[in-house]
């Protein structure tokens, strides 16, 4: 086997994706170069989890940072076509549906590099939401597809793909959550954040709920009122912090809003949560594997094995305390068994498909 794979990750999810497949593609004694566009530039949001996943040090730091979608994506543009150039890959893998998974599809695809998609086929049918977009265009731009659960694969051959670039793989976002799994402690979480023993966590940073003063005001009101019901942990990513404080979230009763948590800390909390109340697409995903009743506020999710198969429920901010009512009772658990596949194994399997394609491509 001959040829460089340059793995592209930029945030959280992506660096919880691409563990199990930087470590997979290692014992298959595969070269690889691991870039970091610095997306999520915080400690708290990326130093600590390359510790904590046993994720090599970046080959690069491009430190891109934050800025509007379309300056963001630009800077990202320019700062990977020179790193492809320089590293010369035989393959990009791309992880999720952030920025920086689009800029790494389009600066590779423009220079004629192959790229492989992590978590294809993913949809929403939410054309507002920029991860839409963004999972959309890597799709139509990628020669390996690797799907998670399979109504992804008839979202992409309905869009013209070709069935034979398309791989169920599993998801590898699970394998980082079963390998760590003995490190996640409820009651070390509890008493670091003084927490009751029966507590929720709620993360909320999509635009839809934090970006609007007027959608912030309506989740900090609906918030405030399920910490009637049990105490809050919020850990809050920046952006979304300062449009839930000036809702007036922050110091309301029952809600512990928390800095940015590494991922062993975050999985602590949400393993012994009673009910957990996120946007988060990765969220959804880890609390049907631990079997934690999921509150999606949101009107879609590209996500629907986890609450075909799973414990996550969609609800609008009306539906969220009656739905937590009857989670706290105990009347939400999974309608399945769980996703296929979602075994621990996805980063092997990509591997092995990542290592034949290659011999093929020398």
């Amino acid at each position: 086997m001959t040829g460089r794979v340059l793995h592209v990750v930029g945030a959280r999810p992506n660096f919880v994706k691409a563990a199990p497949v930087v470590a997979a593609l290692r014992s298959a004694g595969c070269e690889q170069v691991l870039v970091h566009t610095g997306q999520h530039y915080d400690e708290r949001l990326s130093d600590v989890f390359f510790r904590q996943l046993g994720l090599p040090a970046p080959d690069t730091d491009l430190g891109v940072g934050s800025g509007s979608h379309a300056r963001q994506t630009a800077e990202l543009l320019m700062a990977l076509e020179t790193e492809l150039i320089a590293r010369a890959p035989a393959l990009v893998l791309v992880y999720g549906d952030v920025n920086s998974t689009l800029a790494g599809a389009l600066a590779a695809a423009k220079l004629g590099i192959p790229v492989a998609h992590v978590e294809a086929g993913l949809r929403s049918f939410d054309m507002t939401m920029p991860e839409e977009v963004n999972r959309r265009l890597v799709d139509q731009l990628a020669e390996l597809l690797f799907v998670t659960s399979p109504e992804a694969i008839g979202h992409l051959t309905r869009e013209g793909m070709d069935v034979g670039r398309v791989h169920l793989v599993g998801n590898p976002m699970i394998d980082t959550l079963l390998t760590h799994l003995d490190l996640f402690d409820p009651a070390a979480a509890r008493t670091a954040h003084d927490l009751p023993e029966r507590y929720g966590v709620v993360t909320l940073h999509r635009p839809s709920n934090v970006d609007d003063p007027e959608a912030a005001r309506a989740a900090a009101l609906v918030l405030t009122e399920a910490a009637r019901h049990l105490d809050l942990a919020v850990p809050l990513h920046p952006r979304g912090r300062r449009a839930l404080e000036a809702a007036g979230l922050c110091g309301a009763p029952g809600v512990n809003v928390l800095e940015p948590l590494g991922y062993v800390e975050f999985m602590s909390l949400v393993r012994g949560a009673a009910a957990v109340i996120t946007d988060s697409g990765g969220v959804q995903e880890e609390t049907t594997i631990l079997g934690v009743p999921c509150l999606t506020l949101r009107t879609t999710t590209e996500r629907p094995v986890t609450v075909t198969d799973g414990t996550n429920r969609l609800v609008q901010h009306a539906e969220l305390i009656p739905a937590l009512r009857k989670a706290l009772d105990g009347e939400q658990t999974a309608r399945g068994e769980g996703p296929p596949l979602w075994d621990g194994k996805a980063g092997a399997r990509i591997a092995r498909i990542v290592t034949r394609w290659l011999d093929h491509h020398d």
